[in-house]
């Protein structure tokens, strides 16, 4: 059986896969097969995605037969330690891979009380405890950039509880940062990386539109944007170390192209479920639904690619996440964070399911093919 849950789901579904006696080539998911497609007139992804008609591109190519897709996972993980071996990749190549933050009521109250706990997980329980309930309540239904949204933010600010969180969060400009270099993401099966340093931090699940250079969403896939709240709640200065570390962000398993059988009404309303499950028994689930974020993903991609910024190769973008756990997992009052060994599953509707182990950054295969690495491997392989 499939371990990213994709056997018996119908769509159009374009990855990327390692092989080591050519390097990194496209491929598609056909039933249990693995094909790769990768060819002169679409050697990456990037490519591929800037076709007026992606999906239709895709089910016209043969392609050569790969693997088994239970193989393949097979072989992922074995690669955790030989990253050598054939194991999928992150589906992106050439795109930049950006987040929007704060996009639901919840996880804001969350980033507040992390900015007020200045990153100490023992703080930020009282906390919670005392404003969490009032934000959570009064900002849940809220359109960002709305007039009752700037009233509300006046009525905070003379509470004293306002936020520069509060202000990405229902203000009218969206939070869009750089959560991973070109080339950096990993993928399904791959470890996560957590920095040393970090003490209180936790997993991600949100869904990741891919755009192109035009600013169209083509198809949609599942990541895990890493996060450091202590490092985050410390100094919002902080975010680029907080959230850009190696193998800090993960993306699969694959991409799903908008067909007749997908499309943006199917992001709306995705259900996401995530289970970490710790070599110490701890088990934590959470759940995060699309139907609550506050910003539409159409509006969070028109403010990231427009006159003002362009993405001549396209971008990934998580869309955020609902789930901020506080379950305590050693320590009453401490709440949850990562310990290495985790397995964190992280499970979207229509998408499939994203797997990683988690490590400590330096544990995690160093980032050494980039874009001039891919360059080189594709101009030698005659698909330039």
């Amino acid at each position: 059986m499939s371990n990213t849950n994709l056997s018996n789901v119908d769509g159009c579904f374009i990855g990327r896969v390692w092989v080591p006696e050519l390097g990194p080539i496209l491929v598609v998911l056909r039933g249990d097969e693995i094909f790769n497609i990768t060819s002169r007139e679409a050697p990456t992804m990037r490519d591929l995605l800037e076709m007026d008609d992606p999906a239709s591109y895709v089910i016209g190519v043969t392609g050569q037969r790969l693997a088994n897709l239970s193989d393949l996972e097979e072989e992922s993980i074995i690669a955790q330690n030989d990253p050598s071996k054939r194991h999928l990749l992150a589906p992106n190549d050439l795109q930049s891979v950006k987040a929007a933050g704060v996009t639901f009521a919840r996880s804001m109250v969350e980033r507040v009380i992390e900015e007020r706990a200045a990153g100490d997980p023992q703080a930020a329980d009282a906390i919670r405890s005392r404003i969490g309930d009032l934000m959570g309540s009064s900002l849940s239904n809220i359109t960002p950039g709305s007039d009752e949204a700037e009233k509300v933010k006046h009525a905070l600010i003379k509470e004293g509880l306002w936020s520069q969180y509060l202000e990405v969060g229902i203000g009218p400009d969206a939070e869009v940062f750089s959560k991973a270099q070109i080339l950096s993401a990993v993928g399904w099966g791959a470890p996560v990386g957590l920095h040393p340093k970090s003490v209180w931090n936790n997993p991600e699940p949100e869904i990741v539109l891919a755009v192109n250079s035009k600013g169209t969403i083509k198809g949609a896939t599942i990541g895990n944007d890493v996060n450091l709240r202590d490092f985050e709640g410390r100094s919002a200065l902080l975010l680029s170390k907080a959230k850009d570390n190696n193998a800090s962000a993960s993306i699969g398993p694959f991409i799903r192209l908008f067909d007749n059988s997908y499309s943006m009404a199917d992001v709306r309303s995705a259900e996401l479920a995530m289970t970490v499950t710790g070599n110490d028994g701890f088990v934590l689930k959470g759940q995060s639904l699309m139907s609550e974020i506050s910003r539409d993903p159409k509006d969070i991609v028109a403010q990231t690619v427009n006159e003002n910024h362009q993405y001549p190769d396209g971008f990934m973008l998580y869309l955020g996440t609902l789930f901020a756990p506080t379950e305590d997992r050693d320590m009453p009052g401490e709440g949850f964070t990562h310990k290495v060994g985790d397995r964190v599953k992280i499970s979207a509707t229509g998408l499939g399911s994203l797997t990683n182990d988690v490590r400590k950054c330096g544990d995690c295969a160093p980032w050494t093919f980039g874009p001039s690495a891919l360059m080189r491997n594709l101009a030698a392989r005659n698909l330039l």
